[in-house]
């Protein structure tokens, strides 16, 4: 102890002034927000390289496993095969609406980071901005919600989970097309909370709950979950639902991302109506 304090006096300079410039540089990243891209993209070339070689190690376990979610994927798309175009360049493929007009593209990635014990968990994925990713894109597993990308760098992406507190989703109820807003509320990793749908709603467990047409991120009719238990109304007009999440968070390991080529064109006509 006699020593680690002798050390401090002699250098308290040095100390002093590291620490000045650790403040400045957190002060510099929090209140400019060209500087807080840079430096939210440089971590994420950094993190993601180093998840990259988690995963990979992880991978050798997991092989089985994963060949077999390939393998069904492939299936999938052969079942699909007439409503999409398929490259064979990195995985991609274009998804055509019923006019037969392009909207959606679609880029697979793997995943090399997950959380779920988290009040606001990501995922980190192996695509980045090179890879044709942006931020705003959605996220699907086996034809269901994933998330939202939230940034990128040349060959990573971070992900907003749908298990994050601070994600909702524009949601419906399939069979009668009633719409209302799924959010997480931080418990259990399995489930969600469906709101603001009227009392008077024709809703059961086991009905199916999806996107709705209202977003413009995600097609309408991705899978989000079932519906497991309907909770009494409190007083007012509208009652909550407990979804079954239809993804099993702990076992993602591939997904696809998908770019809306419309979206900005529907975003300025809507900024037309609000001014």
């Amino acid at each position: 102890m006699k020593n680690l304090i002798q050390i401090i006096i002699r250098f308290h300079f040095t100390i002093l002034f590291f620490i000045i410039e650790l403040v400045c540089f957190l002060l510099i990243v929090s209140n400019n927000n060209y500087h807080k891209t840079v430096f939210l993209n440089s971590n994420n070339a950094l993190t993601g390289g180093i998840y990259n070689k988690v995963s990979t190690f992880s991978d050798y376990i997991r092989l089985s496993k994963i060949n077999d979610e390939l393998s069904s994927e492939n299936t999938a798309l052969h079942n699909i095969l007439l409503e999409n175009y398929k490259s064979t360049i990195d995985s991609f493929s274009l998804y055509k609406d019923t006019i037969f007009k392009q909207q959606y593209i679609y880029r697979s990635a793997k995943v090399i980071n997950n959380s779920i014990n988290k009040q606001r968990n990501y995922i980190t994925l192996n695509k980045g901005r090179l890879q044709g990713i942006r931020p705003e894109m959605g996220v699907i597993a086996n034809n269901s919600v994933v998330g939202i990308v939230k940034s990128v760098s040349d060959n990573y992406a971070t992900v907003i989970s749908l298990l994050n507190s601070r994600l909702k989703i524009s949601a419906r109820i399939k069979k009668n097309n009633h719409h209302g807003s799924l959010y997480w509320d931080g418990k259990d990793y399995r489930r969600a909370r469906l709101i603001e749908i009227p009392s008077h709603v024709d809703i059961k467990i086991g009905d199916t709950i999806t996107t709705s047409s209202y977003s413009s991120i995600f097609p309408e009719g991705l899978l989000l979950g079932v519906a497991d238990e309907i909770l009494p109304a409190t007083g007012g007009n509208f009652r909550e639902v407990i979804v079954l999440i239809s993804n099993d968070f702990n076992q993602l390991s591939y997904v696809d991302v998908i770019g809306n080529l419309l979206k900005n064109e529907q975003v300025e006509l809507e900024k037309e109506v609000e001014k």
